[in-house]
């Protein structure tokens, strides 16, 4: 009976959070409309890149960030005294995020070349 409280719990959570931003977003909108707003406000801007461009920029620089990662922390493992339980996760995630920031960036220009 345990196994499956924490599987079940988990998704129920995640159906609140998304359930609570619909529903949340849907109320804001129609507020809006009441007041008179125009409706194109809720559709994307037109001058931004396409998504599949921005999550393939992304996903190719966040696997780039992990495999820069993996192999300085080869490196430093072979060639210092430093823990290498310790220093293969921190240079991982050290690099993944560097390509992610990168990619923030990268999405900000390609922006507004489009």
């Amino acid at each position: 009976m345990e196994d499956i409280l924490i599987p079940m719990s988990f998704f129920l959570a995640v159906f609140g959070i998304v359930y609570l931003f619909l529903s949340t977003r849907n109320k804001e909108r129609l507020a809006l409309i009441e007041k008179g707003a125009d409706a194109s406000i809720f559709m994307r801007g037109g001058n931004s890149a396409p998504t599949w461009k921005i999550v393939i920029l992304n996903l190719a620089l966040l696997l780039m960030g992990i495999g820069i990662g993996v192999f300085v922390a080869m490196l430093l493992d072979e060639y210092t005294t430093l823990d290498s339980d310790a220093i293969y996760p921190a240079i991982i995630f050290f690099m993944a995020g560097a390509g992610l920031f990168l990619g923030f960036k990268m999405t900000k220009d390609l922006d507004k070349t489009e």
